[in-house]
């Protein structure tokens, strides 16, 4: 019998479910590309993407909202792929500064 390669997502929340497709895109060509990570040692782009994303899922209004809905979540961060919630000022930064082109492209 052949195994069932097909991918299942049975009792995982939908966020996780979306985190795992973003690797079946190559993230890493798509920041290669546009030099998404020339200006960040800490903040990368795809922490700003799974930052963004957990700030549409949670329904969050600001910016502080999202920094500090992640801080709350303290040790559940290594399940998004995390050593520890971003701060606040950084995450604005790369708000204000990182190239739109590339989260057109993901």
């Amino acid at each position: 019998m052949d195994k069932n390669k097909e991918i299942k997502f049975v009792g995982q929340p939908i966020f996780k479910q979306v985190i795992g497709l973003l690797d079946a895109i190559s993230i890493k060509s798509l920041v290669d590309k546009h030099s998404a990570d020339y200006y960040y040692k800490a903040f990368k782009a795809k922490t700003h993407l799974v930052t963004v994303l957990f700030g549409i899922f949670s329904r969050c209004d600001s910016m502080t909202e999202i920094c500090e809905g992640q801080r709350a979540m303290g040790g559940k961060l290594n399940h998004l792929g995390f050593a520890k919630a971003p701060a606040k000022s950084t995450a604005c930064d790369g708000m204000r500064n990182r190239d739109s082109k590339f989260f057109e492209d993901v």
